[in-house]
């Protein structure tokens, strides 16, 4: 143990009791939570107010910035590529299938970068202000605190194809999200805990409207469905039109981040066809759902765990990268 050079400390709000998560090199490979103690010790504080008062004009945001960073970890590594526009070679991957027309929250996080900007210039990447926007948004909505390993690079380019095709799409098998998961070298436990992030934002009708009127080709809705919450679903999703639509995806409490959405999927009102099948395509995840539903300290814990480990895929660090000026474009 003396060789460790530092622990991460995972803090459930419900358990009051810490977590450590110890690695060498001071976090998760070469990333770790004091990176940025000496060359910008505000930067952590900056990120916090700032998201505090997007959060305080329009609370969906927190849900938006949480999905951001799990958009950007699917392509590339956690590199900020989603925040890059199109321009010149770069197609942005806010074109992608997944982010299209859902995507959002990219204007706080300007605002962020350009205050880092004024306070510390070209030394807080972008890839870092998602991750740690992404640990606000959960906590200022009820959700367990963690410490953030810090570090990344921001990308010079971008994947559109990647984000048409790492990113679990709502209405994909269990089989298919799985593998999608598997080959960002996270788990089946990792799946379920980040599932959870479910627990706060909207969806689009868009994005299980197959589940109302046309489940598995055959013109027929999902009968694993409720009948009164299907009606209730069909009444502002029709069978076209509305596309844009939002409703809740977690039906109790969809500004509170807590363990209602596993509740939710074992009484079958997941939304989306991807929420659902946590119960209904594996044994594994389902004893998962279970659990988590159960007991929110349990699975405060292991969201923590599961968005250190998502923000450690492929992150750019040391001479590879850069330090982006502005986050929607690489550096001349």
């Amino acid at each position: 143990m003396a060789n460790l050079l530092s622990c991460v400390f995972v803090l459930s709000l419900l358990a009051f009791a810490p977590l450590c998560l110890c690695s060498r090199n001071g976090g998760y490979g070469s990333l770790f939570p004091q990176f940025y103690d000496h060359s910008c010790p505000k930067a952590k504080d900056i990120v916090k107010s700032i998201l505090a008062k997007a959060f305080a004009r329009e609370a969906r945001i927190a849900a938006s910035i949480l999905r951001l960073h799990f958009h950007d970890c699917f392509v590339q590594g956690c590199d900020a590529s989603l925040l890059l526009d199109s321009s010149g070679s770069i197609q942005s991957e806010k074109n992608s299938n997944p982010n299209r027309n859902s995507a959002r929250g990219f204007e706080v996080i300007d605002e962020i970068k350009s205050a880092l900007e004024r306070e510390c210039p070209q030394t807080v990447s972008c890839a870092d202000i998602l991750a740690l926007a992404a640990r606000d948004s959960t906590v200022i909505t009820g959700g367990p605190y963690w410490e953030v390993p810090l570090g990344r690079k921001d990308s010079r380019s971008a994947s559109l194809s990647g984000s048409n095709n790492n990113i679990p799409a709502p209405n994909n098998t269990f089989q298919t999200i799985l593998s999608r998961f598997q080959n960002q070298g996270l788990d089946i436990v990792d799946l379920v805990a980040l599932s959870g992030g479910h627990t706060i934002g909207n969806s689009r009708c868009t994005s299980f409207r197959q589940r109302l009127y046309n489940q598995n080709g055959n013109g027929q809705p999902d009968k694993t469905l409720p009948q009164p919450y299907a009606a209730e679903l069909r009444g502002r999703c029709p069978r076209s039109g509305g596309d844009n639509n939002l409703f809740f995806l977690d039906l109790f409490s969809p500004t509170k981040f807590d363990n209602s959405y596993f509740r939710n999927i074992v009484a079958y009102k997941g939304l989306l066809n991807s929420d659902q099948v946590l119960l209904t395509g594996n044994d594994m995840s389902a004893a998962l759902v279970k659990k988590y539903g159960e007991d929110s300290e349990a699975f405060f814990q292991q969201f923590a765990k599961s968005m250190i480990k998502m923000s450690n895929i492929s992150p750019l660090t040391g001479s590879t990268g850069e330090i982006r000026k502005t986050c929607r474009k690489v550096n001349n």
